[in-house]
């Protein structure tokens, strides 16, 4: 063999050998290095309207109440049945008939780092109640908060209430340091133009921690590692997008964009269903969708009648009661999907309300109580219509449009974004004439819609009446809601509540429409808890790798 050979040979024996010694390096490094982590898990979820604010105060819509439940939690919360359960109390007792005491738990903390006490509950009472919330009636306007200990605290009553703490489950537990570091001690209302360090920022105690909100666009929900219990969730990460065109909405699920959707359009769950990975859950709902008159205004805005108010008339509220076919919309705009009502409550949270009957469509008998009225050629009157809310609302506002345009009334259709409609019809403004509204009272109770919802307004710092956008009246509803509050014996108090309703509906106060079915459109990866209140929360989604 020559030396040129021989020295190539060694050469590359040598770079063989290196060779081999740095695959078996790589080897060992790769034995002994940790497994790359697994990949997060992501759930992905969009619905027809936007997460308007981030403050847990703004806006007591079901939506948004559920993605604020994420961040923030109650003293008292509730479980998939909606059964009281404990949450930052982790024990309640009533030690005499007007004082509650609320043992909070130990080692919580917000997600900056700073301790829940009892200062925070104090501090989160007075501000849910002050000017500004859309939640003061979540805490009884007479109840006095004493902190026994850090982790002790009384709500004080002037008068029994064995409901009181029916709504704490929406009402959400704010830092006050935080609040004082931000200058969010004030609510945020729901018509600022202005948005607050707490409307785009949050700082709760919750299982997530929100760490993007784009308004209007996405919001990001990280799983929160410090969290003081156990979570059955399996979400490492929740992506919230708006998505306000329901055929976008829809395609997003079927290719697998997005997990969640709410609400399927009802001529899409077909397709829904018969997609391979996904489908629609589809329940009863608590939600009733209903119609309200301005019936205080001396003169109705946006009428062609001036100088007074159609709506005061008991005669032209129940025409256009009457002039409403409610079945024609189950049937065609709901798609069966729905249940007529015949009052502002659904039949499984009130005992007695199978003796109520829904009052007859009658458009000739509509037509006979306009002219009696004054109105043999109807009236123009404009309509509140949110067009991202509910199941089908827009559609269900231009059937109500066109029922009314048959017995001579002229609606001008006023149908757009929640955002804009809530902002233009809650309070303060209380600007509409006449209005589409869903409402589930957040108690489960009927004192909460007899308050809220049918409760005459009163001076600004009155929470009665919150929610009564067009300021229906009757003193003799009021008084007996008073007595409801304050009654323990729940067969007295069942008959009072009848009595309420049924003052209601001679007053023609109110038009019931139906409660709607819930429909979400899921991925076949995910397992969710849907809850009769149609809230969804994140921490008991779980989702298949």
């Amino acid at each position: 063999m020559s030396l040129v050979k021989t020295r190539s040979l060694v050469k590359t024996r040598s770079v063989l050998s290196r060779l081999a010694a740095s695959a078996a390096v790589a080897a060992a490094l790769a034995a002994t290095a940790p497994l790359p982590a697994a990949a997060a898990t992501t759930f992905r979820f969009a619905f027809q309207g936007d997460i308007k604010s981030l403050d847990p105060y703004t806006l007591k819509e079901t939506f948004t109440i559920a993605a604020h439940g994420a961040v923030y939690e109650s003293l008292i919360t509730r479980d998939k049945d909606l059964k009281f359960i404990p949450g930052l109390a982790e024990k309640w007792e009533m030690p005499e008939p007007t004082r509650y005491r609320f043992h909070l738990r130990k080692n919580v903390k917000f997600h900056d780092g700073s301790p829940f006490t009892a200062d925070d509950v104090i501090f989160s009472a007075e501000r849910v109640r002050a000017p500004g919330s859309n939640f003061q009636t979540n805490v009884p306007g007479d109840a006095t908060f004493v902190k026994v200990d850090d982790t002790t605290v009384d709500m004080v009553l002037k008068t029994p209430n064995p409901i009181a703490h029916y709504q704490f489950g929406s009402w959400y537990i704010m830092s006050k340091t935080w609040a004082e570091k931000h200058d969010a001690l004030k609510p945020t209302p729901a018509a600022a133009t202005t948005p607050s360090y707490a409307a785009l920022n949050a700082n709760g105690t919750g299982p997530f921690i929100i760490t993007e909100h784009q308004p209007g666009v996405r919001t990001v929900f990280k799983r929160n590692p410090n969290y003081w219990g156990p979570v059955e969730s399996n979400l490492d990460e929740a992506v919230f997008t708006t998505i306000g065109n329901d055929a976008t909405r829809v395609a997003a699920l079927l290719s697998g964009e997005v997990d969640w959707i709410e609400p399927v359009p009802l001529q899409d769950q077909s397709r829904v269903n018969g997609n391979a990975g996904t489908e629609v859950i589809s329940s009863p709902e608590l939600r009733t969708i209903f119609l309200g008159m301005d019936q205080s205004s001396d003169e109705l805005r946006g009428s062609n009648v001036k100088g007074k108010n159609p709506f005061k008339d008991v005669r032209v509220r129940e025409a256009f009661y009457r002039a409403i076919d409610e079945d024609a919309i189950v049937k065609r705009v709901m798609r069966g999907q729905a249940s007529a009502a015949a009052l502002l409550i659904a039949p499984p949270l009130f005992s007695l309300a199978g003796e109520f009957k829904r009052p007859g469509y009658d458009p000739n008998r509509a037509k006979a109580l306009l002219a009696e009225a004054g109105y043999p050629n109807g009236f123009e009157v404009p309509l509140d219509c949110p067009n991202d809310r509910y199941v089908n609302d827009e559609a269900i506002c231009q059937a109500i449009t066109s029922m009314l345009a048959r017995v001579g009334i002229k609606v001008n259709l006023i149908a757009q974004p929640k955002a804009k409609y809530f902002a233009k019809v809650l309070k303060p403004n209380f600007d509409t004439s006449f209005y589409l509204l869903g409402w589930t009272p957040s108690s489960q109770d009927s004192h909460n819609i007899l308050f809220e919802i049918a409760g005459c307004r009163g001076d600004k710092g009155s929470a009665r009446g919150t929610t009564n956008l067009g300021n229906y009246c009757n003193p003799k509803v009021d008084e007996l809601t008073d007595k409801i509050e304050r009654e323990t014996d729940q067969e007295a108090r069942n008959l009072m509540i009848k009595q309420a309703y049924e003052i209601i509906q001679n007053d023609w106060g109110y038009i019931p429409l139906h409660q709607q079915a819930l429909a979400w459109g899921v991925s076949k990866k995910v397992k969710v808890a849907p809850r009769a209140d149609d809230q969804m929360m994140l921490y008991w989604v779980k989702k298949d790798q």
